[in-house]
């Protein structure tokens, strides 16, 4: 019995030191009504989140917007904040240390002290995620355009049941797909698994292009490669997908990333 005891504390401890050499990632998603909230809440994340995130040791933060589509105007505004920590502990710390921060609260004040008959925001989504074994840390896009030519695609996987979700992020893993991704240049920024989140179970990656028609040539490679046609051809990686969400962003001139 002791025996089984130290064997399963060890396992219990490598799985641990693995999820450790992992990022973990968050993405808010402001939900907005006026034009007003959302200069409030550009300020708030220019001017104190972000200065807030780089003193404590977080260097890059992406902040982003939908690309407006003409034929189908948005009913709401959305602006997309990612942040990427080196642990899960990282995370569950984060608002303490802000608690502690004087320069926080003085820089962003309008923000944190807005009063209820004026609220900057509708409503705060919360994404949480582990970065995919394949691909552990964040990664800059190598990119040469301006930023507001830039396209960045947030997607997202939903699977039908758990056991399915894990296939298809096994398809990224053991299959390759990342490796896929990065062969054909996607300038992926991160791979990971949603492990709390509206929809559930998910995984999300985030891939960024110099424009929209680099964007295009990309999916087009990656749709005619041999080795995706070999790869969603395999059997055990059938029908591992029920919605396949596609986010087309650009990146605020103030973001990290």
């Amino acid at each position: 019995m002791f025996k089984s005891l130290i064997a399963f504390l060890t396992l219990l401890l490598i799985g641990f030191t693995a999820n450790a050499k992992r990022d973990f990632y968050q993405i808010k998603v402001y939900h907005l009504k006026t034009e007003e909230q959302e200069r409030k809440v550009d300020d708030f994340l220019k001017q104190a989140y972000l200065p807030a995130l780089h003193r404590l040791g977080i260097a890059h933060v992406g902040v982003f917007k939908p690309i407006p589509n003409p034929e189908k105007p948005a009913d709401e505004k959305l602006i997309y904040v990612f942040i990427p920590f080196k642990s899960q502990d990282d995370f569950f710390k984060l608002e303490q240390k802000l608690a502690a921060d004087k320069a926080y609260w003085a820089d962003g004040k309008t923000y944190l002290d807005a009063v209820y008959t004026e609220p900057p925001y509708d409503r705060i989504e919360t994404i949480l995620l582990t970065a995919f074994e394949k691909n552990p840390r964040y990664n800059l896009p190598q990119l040469k355009s301006p930023m507001k030519e830039r396209v960045y695609e947030l997607r997202s996987y939903e699977g039908h049941t758990e056991k399915i979700s894990k296939n298809k992020i096994k398809m990224f893993n053991d299959g390759d797909e990342v490796g896929l991704f990065k062969r054909l240049n996607f300038n992926a920024v991160f791979y990971g698994e949603v492990v709390a989140g509206s929809r559930m179970p998910n995984l999300m990656y985030l891939t960024t292009f110099e424009n929209r028609p680099d964007r295009d040539a990309h999916w087009k490679s990656f749709s005619a490669d041999e080795y995706w046609k070999k790869l969603s051809a395999m059997p055990e990686y059938q029908k591992n997908v029920s919605k396949n969400d596609q986010r087309l962003l650009y990146p605020t001139d103030y973001s990290d990333i």
